[in-house]
């Protein structure tokens, strides 16, 4: 059986998925809002099932390059190498919640094309504990729906040194775009209407670095630690700046309009900096992403632009005017920053899942 999860991109939203998971420890943080969509680039595999082994082979962004993996589906076994970090922990995390919770066989998958960007916050991590988990539902006949699909891949990401949020297992709803509202441990998902208009979306790989591990701890200790400035203000950001942009991104989104959501994006990106720097100025200074957002050669092509994931050098994201204003944005960094790495993202009034 061959099986595509596409990487997903979170539009609006970044790090309000774990904020506001604080809520169950204090109400009085406000909810988080994402808009997550999925990208055109993901993980494609052949998924057969195994009597009593898993077993992986996986190409890994390198055709030349072949890694392969073979356990026994041991509970012990799979929850050792689950934790020991690394590509196929997250597969053994997603195998060790599966065995637990339903009786079933081995699996194998043969991984024989990726084309996500690994690490590059499109969720490559979650897209692959999506796969796995929707290899055994669909081999197994499992009868899950999208969102115990999900919650399935969020548990396993969890059993390994991951610490994911549950917005990036939404890259389970394809192309479907998504609004997701985080309370507690309550999640809801509302999918939002194919836009009325034609929307066209450029994903930047910088081709820098940083350190996601550092982000996300400076900004979890302004929730934890005693309040000051700097804490009040990130949690003022993810909280009721963020709200507002994101209900009104839904809405420019189902309207399928591209000036307002990039208007939109340019807001998220300044009320970012100046509230979120000040917690991790050392990864959220983020010089190379501002270069590009900023560069002036791309401006008459875009609506705006942002980063995208848990911000800092990583990624970064436009929408672009047109058709052809996406090709010519692509074609400036090309040219211009040639360690830099673009994907297209079109998303059609009329969306397909047809991958």
């Amino acid at each position: 059986m061959k099986l595509f999860v596409p990487g997903r991109l979170c539009l609006f939203g970044e790090h309000s998925d774990w904020a506001g998971g604080y809520r169950s420890m204090n109400p009085q943080i406000d909810k988080g809002y994402t808009i997550v969509v999925g990208v055109d680039q993901g993980i494609y595999a052949d998924v057969k099932p195994h009597p009593t082994h898993l077993i992986i082979k996986t190409t890994l962004n390198n055709e030349s390059l072949i890694q392969s993996f073979n356990l026994h589906k041991h509970k012990e076994i799979l929850l050792a190498e689950a934790r020991r970090g690394g590509v196929f922990s997250y597969v053994a995390g997603v195998v060790y919640q599966v065995i637990n919770n339903y009786s079933v066989g081995g699996l194998e998958i043969d991984n024989y094309f990726t084309d996500l960007p690994i690490k590059k916050g499109l969720s490559s991590s979650a897209a692959i504990c999506v796969l796995v988990a929707r290899a055994f539902n669909l081999l197994y006949d499992l009868k899950l729906n999208i969102r115990s699909e999900m919650e399935l891949a969020y548990q396993g990401e969890v059993t390994t040194p991951s610490r994911c949020g549950k917005m990036d297992q939404a890259c389970a709803y394809g192309k479907q775009a998504i609004m997701m509202i985080f309370d507690g441990e309550k999640t809801d998902i509302i999918e939002l209407n194919p836009p009325k208009k034609d929307l066209f979306f450029v994903i930047v790989d910088l081709g820098a670095s940083k350190d996601t591990q550092e982000i996300l701890t400076r900004l979890n200790k302004c929730y934890i630690e005693e309040a000051n400035k700097v804490n009040e203000n990130v949690q003022y950001y993810l909280g009721v700046i963020n709200a507002d942009i994101t209900k009104q991104a839904a809405l420019a989104w189902q309207k399928g309009d591209g000036e307002k959501i990039g208007s939109l994006m340019l807001k998220a990106q300044i009320e970012f900096d100046k509230y979120m720097i000040p917690a991790c100025p050392s990864q959220l200074t983020s010089p190379v992403l501002h270069l590009l957002l900023n560069y002036s050669r791309l401006q008459e092509y875009i609506w705006g632009g942002k980063g995208v994931g848990s911000q800092g050098d990583g990624t970064a994201q436009f929408i672009a005017k047109d058709e052809n204003s996406q090709q010519k944005l692509i074609e400036i960094i090309n040219l211009d920053f040639p360690k830099m790495q673009c994907f297209k993202l079109v998303v059609r009034a009329e969306y397909s899942n047809s991958k």
